[in-house]
Formats: structure tokens, sequence, C-alpha cells
């Protein structure tokens, strides 16, 4: 599982996803944009129904990638644990891999039940350009996770949700950065101008 806003998804999400996918031998990931943040929000926001919209597009025809629904289904802030929890239930047997940035297992300490989290998925932790993997080492020693922790290298791709959503306000173009389906819808709507 790889989730967060996705706001908008971009070759970077999906190379992580693939990248994951290959090294841990996994089955399938699933790409699952929050519904409700439980934080600050990412301003332009275009919502959780049109976030889940622009990844379904962005994985279409790969079958090890899927788009999942399940925080945009229900009501409330979206906490990983809680995820984790309906993923359990609704694929019991199943082991599950939560995929994150190195940046955020960093901050893995101030999250909401991340022992919770760390019980119910095995992590994998992406090593970006950037980051500091020693910074979520240290976190994941504190939590007693380093023995439930893959680390993945990823290849250097400097591109985020941030720079596309601010290249779009200026009017510059994002081809080769998000897939073709997403940028499309993007234009059509006029989505963070």
């Amino acid at each position: 599982m790889l989730g967060g806003a996705f706001n908008p998804p971009h070759i970077g999400h999906l190379v992580l996803a693939a990248e994951a996918a290959s090294e841990l031998g996994l089955d399938r990931v699933l790409l699952v944009p929050y519904g409700e943040a439980p934080h600050r929000g990412i301003e332009p926001e275009p919502g959780a129904e049109l976030r889940l919209e622009m990844v379904r597009l962005a994985v279409e025809g790969d079958e090890m990638l899927e788009a999942s629904d399940v925080e945009v289904c229900r009501d409330g802030p979206s906490f990983t644990f809680r995820t984790l929890e309906l993923l359990h239930d609704e694929l019991p047997g199943d082991e599950l891999t939560f995929i994150l940035g190195a940046d955020a297992a960093a901050g893995l300490e101030s999250w909401r039940e991340p022992r919770r989290v760390i019980e119910l998925a095995r992590l994998a932790v992406a090593s970006r350009p950037g980051t500091v993997l020693d910074e979520a080492e240290a976190v994941l020693e504190r939590l007693d996770a380093l023995g439930r922790t893959d680390v993945i290298r990823m290849p250097e791709i400097g591109v985020s949700s941030t720079r596309i959503r601010r290249r779009v306000a200026r009017g510059r173009p994002i081809r080769y950065l998000v897939p073709d389906p997403v940028g499309e819808l993007i234009a059509a709507r006029r989505i963070y101008e």
C-alpha cells in the first residue's frame, strides 16, 4: 500500500510503487489517496473524488498497480492505522506492506497509533534524494520496527506534487511529469490554476 495525497499523482509515485513491487516481490500495490486529511490541507485542493479519479487514470493499464477508494469512501480523517485495519479485515491472510518515504518515516512517532501501523504492516521505506535515511532509522529503532522494515533504493527523480501544482499555476508544461491521462484531466478541469 502506498498512501498519500497524490495531489496530483506523478511519475515518482508510480516509480516508487513499481520499485517496491519489484524489490520486495509484492503481488500488487494499492495507491490510496487520503479522504480527509487529519492535518493541514494542500491548496488548491481538488477534493477526494477527483484525487481518486487522477490515481485511477495514472494506474490504468498497469496490472501491478491499483487505485483504492478505502479512505475516500469513509467518513472522518484518514489515519494510516485505521486504513491498515480496514485492509487487514478486507484481505485476511495477506501480509500488508506500507510504502513510505524516508521523510515520512522520520515523522512516524508523531502519527496517530504508530505502533499499530507497525503491527499491521511491514514497512518499506524509500530512500529518496534529499532525504536522510539515518533519521528514519533512528525513529524506527525507537519504535522497535527495524525488524519489520525494508529499505527501497529509489532511482533519482526530481519531481513532486508541489512542483507540479506550481507549474500548472504558472502555465508551465507538466507532460512527462504525470501520466498523460492525468495531465489531460488537469487541463480539462483547470485543476491547480
